[in-house]
């Protein structure tokens, strides 16, 4: 059993009462483990029957959730192919209050690593933005990352304050989610570091910079949108503390739901969400995302796209920044002068000035029948792939789309039947 702070002890003890032994069993059990299937790639009834794993039962707050026994689901190419998310059960159950339809301009204002943004981006269906912003940097690029394994179109990943989007963006957003930093006792099991960290100073810590994060983020919510403030933590400075200074400070908004999954109650390691409502305000605008311009760089991705891909594309939305990167960025993106963005749509390549070169995003957002040269695998080179090696396939010279059967891992060039691997180096599998 984890060894647990004594104060930590004392205050759950006190809060719980009779119910405290079966809270303290708990932690006799192994972390719940679960996966969220990616609607954009497949269904839910699709994955169950495709699943490289056992299953064993729906997560019931998350309709696309399954609960399974199996350790390093990360380890499978279906993970690499971006089919499914590996998220803590209980975790899932904050997005989903936000009930976000397609087409809604949606914050994800601490977004890392990524759970919850392509969870809002699979309510979005690829209509409507998606705004995931991430305060440490690196954990931003984790983020990025996540997003661009599954495949997500419509989003923008940022590195910024949150007092910098409360700025950029009032009243502008229809729905917004605070998943703020939190003294993590709902992640005792999974993360030992967070047993070592936590303190009753470090809870008041918390406590204060979650008043700071929500009262930012609400700044950018518009009247008659949605915000959810939720942590992974039990304590009631963080959960319901918050939520009720938060209340006082903003008579404009008013509390729907409360929720608090507990680890004795539920098949998961806990979790707390409030879901609020703004009574009062108007719809801000802003104006759109400002498309950089190349007319080389342009002409040089629509002459790649002509053998590339299986019909005409748009690229009417191609904004080129001074690195060389291309974006192909989504109806609806807002002005995002001013902040560090780490993707804003989907990056489609790289113009070095003479030569184009695709990018990753390109092959993982698309869909096997949109490629004009395709290269199915099974697992066993599947995995070879995932690990750098190089292939052998009757395929058409040039460059292609290569995937675990239908769906897209990344990109390959073929000559005379060898498909030399473009997989990125640094998200390679390793033995």
């Amino acid at each position: 059993m984890i060894c647990l702070p004594e104060q930590f002890i004392s205050r759950m003890k006190e809060k719980l009462g009779e119910k405290f032994p079966d809270f303290l069993r708990s932690y006799e059990l192994p972390a719940r483990r679960a996966v969220r299937v990616n609607t954009l790639k497949l269904s839910a009834e699709e994955f169950e029957r495709e699943a490289p794993f056992p299953l064993s039962g729906r997560v019931p707050w998350e309709k696309n959730g399954f609960y399974t026994e199996q350790e390093k689901t990360g380890a499978f190419p279906a993970h690499f192919a971006g089919l499914y998310y590996s998220q803590e059960p209980s975790a899932m159950c904050a997005a989903p209050l936000l009930d976000v339809q397609p087409g809604e301009r949606v914050l994800d204002a601490c977004a890392a690593p990524g759970g919850k943004t392509t969870q809002l981006a699979q309510a979005l269906g690829g209509a409507g933005v998606l705004i995931a912003n991430e305060y440490v940097s690196d954990r931003a690029k984790v983020l990025s990352q996540n997003v661009e394994r599954l495949g997500v179109k419509n989003c923008a990943v940022l590195n910024a304050d949150t007092e910098k989007i409360a700025s950029a963006f009032p009243y502008w957003f229809d729905k917004v989610l605070v998943d703020a930093p939190c003294s993590g006792e709902g992640m005792f099991k999974k993360e030992p570091a967070a047993v070592a960290e936590w303190s009753e100073e470090n809870v008041a810590r918390c406590a204060a910079r979650q008043d700071v994060i929500l009262n930012n983020a609400a700044a950018a919510v518009r009247g008659g949108g949605k915000l959810v403030y939720s942590t992974c933590t039990f304590s009631d400075e963080e959960n319901e503390g918050t939520t009720e200074r938060f209340l006082r400070s903003h008579p404009d908004f008013r509390l729907l739901s409360m929720h608090r999954l507990y680890p004795h109650e539920v098949a998961g390691e806990g979790h707390f969400a409030a879901l609020f409502e703004r009574c009062e305000g108007e719809r801000g605008e802003k104006r759109g995302f400002p498309l950089r311009r190349d007319k080389k760089a342009e002409g040089a991705f629509a002459a790649f796209s002509v053998d590339f891909f299986a019909e005409k594309i748009r690229t009417d939305r191609l904004t080129v920044l001074p690195d060389g990167r291309i974006f192909d960025v989504p109806e609806g993106m807002p002005d995002l002068t001013g902040f560090r963005v780490l993707r804003a749509g989907v990056e489609v390549g790289e113009w070095d000035g003479k030569l184009f070169r695709p990018a990753h995003a390109l092959a993982m957002s698309g869909k096997s029948e949109e490629f004009a040269h395709y290269l199915p695998l099974c697992e066993e080179q599947a995995e070879r792939y995932l690990r750098g090696e190089t292939l052998q396939a009757e395929i058409g010279n040039g460059w292609c789309v290569v995937g675990l059967g239908k769906y897209p891992l990344g990109l390959g060039k073929a000559v005379n039947g060898t498909v030399k691997n473009h997989y990125p180096k640094g998200l390679r599998k390793v033995r």
